[in-house]
């Protein structure tokens, strides 16, 4: 059997929705930014620019890696020591990054050997786990930021026949990385400085799940085994305690993307994953869409009404479950007949079932439904971590 055909064997029923016209719409208005990659590679050609010149400089163009050309005011352009340091201030656009503001600063001199060498300052991380791919001990720099530096800096100068030391620094960055996920990914002291295309999309699902990614490849870098992946910060709060004698780095927030984190963790040779969640996001799971978000999918009340019924619901509670308004709704209706441990179990043994064969059953795949209020077990799939049960029972 091919491995093609497998895929439609296995994952036939299992899909990621597409997202839906009105939501591709609704994003269309709102105004992009720049990602710290950008406005570094910026800082760091004016910066150099003024090293050569011995001018100070205005504003500066950079290409980004689509080769769209972008031009950025200076806030400040100086001499310092030897060398030379500027600031581009970050415009995020209309997307909540924690990073709209920051001032990027970069500080430049002649290095005594060639080459463009990277440092971080205060305020940029330091990286200090594998599994991001970058030197542990390096400055938490991403590659394609890096490609766009030294490009940057190859317009002003050739590196290779004098080199430059640069050091990149965002005033306050130990602070907003607090906000991030760098200090459970081992990166110290700071942002990172990230990137790809060089644009900020508001709203971005591709920055969510690429952040999901990461954080599935440094838990397999550190040699962890057991991947606990939550839809939230109340999940894994519920997650932790359940199980606590697991590292924080297994502990990954997919947010609506199980099937995404599902497939790295294959790719890493994870062998295990539990899944922490409500009953909302466990029923769309339950129903095989692998993307869960409120705009990609709906609640299915038919899989409610159904494993209500195989707990044993009689007809009048199954009608009920049916046309409940949320999936929260039905639990609530679960819990007033006094089986919501019973249907949480068969809910979860859905999921672990379905994510089970999402991995093409190269994992080992549990799952556990977590109370809405008290964030106490209410029931989980067999052989689940799950102590003991409470809210809903």
């Amino acid at each position: 059997m091919t491995p093609a055909r497998r895929d439609v064997d296995v994952r036939g029923a299992l899909r990621e929705p597409d997202l839906p016209r009105t939501a591709k719409v609704r994003t269309g208005a709102l105004r992009t930014g720049w990602t710290t990659g950008t406005c570094t590679s910026a800082a760091a050609k004016a910066a150099v620019a003024a090293l050569v010149s011995g001018l100070t400089q205005a504003s500066v163009e950079v290409a980004l890696p689509s080769g769209r050309r972008v031009t950025f005011p200076l806030a400040r352009c100086t001499r310092a020591g030897d060398g030379w340091e500027t600031v581009v201030i970050k415009d995020a656009g209309d997307d909540p990054d924690v990073t709209d503001g920051a001032h990027l600063t970069v500080t430049v001199r002649w290095a005594a050997g060639p080459g463009v060498h990277l440092r971080s300052g205060p305020g940029v991380g330091t990286v200090t786990k594998p599994g991001l791919g970058l030197d542990v001990g390096g400055p938490a720099i991403n590659p394609v930021p890096r490609r766009m530096i030294g490009a940057a800096i190859g317009e002003v100068t050739d590196p290779q026949t004098r080199g430059v030391d640069v050091t990149v620094s965002v005033p306050g960055g130990d602070q907003l990385a607090r906000r991030t996920t760098n200090p459970r990914l081992g990166i110290v002291g700071g942002i990172s400085i990230l990137g790809t295309t060089g644009i900020v999309r508001p709203f971005s699902t591709a920055s969510w799940r690429a952040s999901v990614l990461q954080a599935v490849d440094v838990m397999a870098a550190q040699g962890e085994r057991t991947c606990v992946l939550t839809t939230g910060g109340r999940t894994e709060r519920a997650a932790r305690r359940l199980l606590p004698h697991l590292h924080e780095v297994c502990f990954v927030e997919v947010g609506d993307f199980s099937g995404n984190a599902v497939d790295r963790a294959v790719d890493r040779g994870v062998g295990e994953v539990v899944f922490v969640g409500m009953a909302g996001k466990l029923t769309k799971l339950a129903a095989g869409i692998m993307m869960t978000h409120w705009t990609r999918s709906r609640v299915d009340t038919d899989v409610l009404a159904a494993v209500t019924a195989r707990a044993g619901g009689d007809r009048s509670l199954v009608a009920d479950v049916r046309a409940a308004n949320t999936a929260r709704h039905a639990y609530e209706l679960w819990a007033q007949a006094g089986i919501a441990a019973g249907v949480a179990d068969l809910l979860c043994a859905q999921v672990a079932d379905n994510l089970r064969a999402w991995s093409r059953d190269r994992l080992n795949v549990h799952a556990v439904l977590v109370d809405f209020d008290t964030l106490e077990p209410v029931g989980a799939s067999r052989h689940a971590p799950l102590g003991e049960r409470g809210g809903g029972r």
